[in-house]
């Protein structure tokens, strides 16, 4: 089983910055991309970024512009920087985190994606 945290979120006055991080942890399992998503009310979830183990990073739309994706392989850690808040970036922040799992002595691996219960982000104007 593989636990996923996300921290970091809260209220903050349009145009300041919140850094988001989330945590996977367990045991005997390898980790390939993990990303955030994010959902405001009366919407669908949405891809904010992601990034592979190799760190290639993959941003949605114009968000590249102010937010940072990045991670640490060694603590299963990826963080997300957001910056130049806005209004419309308010939603609850969701980390999924994609991994490969052997499941017997073949080799034969399973992926599954795992995610967070979410960090809400508030933008007052």
């Amino acid at each position: 089983q593989v636990q996923v945290v996300e921290s970091g979120g809260g209220l903050v006055q349009a145009g300041g910055s919140l850094r988001l991080s989330c945590a996977a942890s367990g045991s005997g399992f390898s980790i390939n991309r993990m990303g955030w998503y994010r959902q405001g009310s009366g919407m669908q979830r949405e891809l904010v970024a992601d990034i592979t183990s190799d760190g290639i990073t993959n941003y949605a739309g114009s968000l590249k512009d102010r937010f940072t994706i990045s991670r640490d392989n060694a603590k299963n850690v990826v963080f997300l920087q957001t910056n130049s808040l806005k209004p419309e970036d308010t939603a609850v922040y969701y980390c999924k985190v994609e991994v490969s799992r052997v499941v017997n002595v073949e080799g034969a691996v399973v992926h599954r994606d795992y995610w967070g219960q979410g960090t809400q982000v508030t933008v007052s104007s």
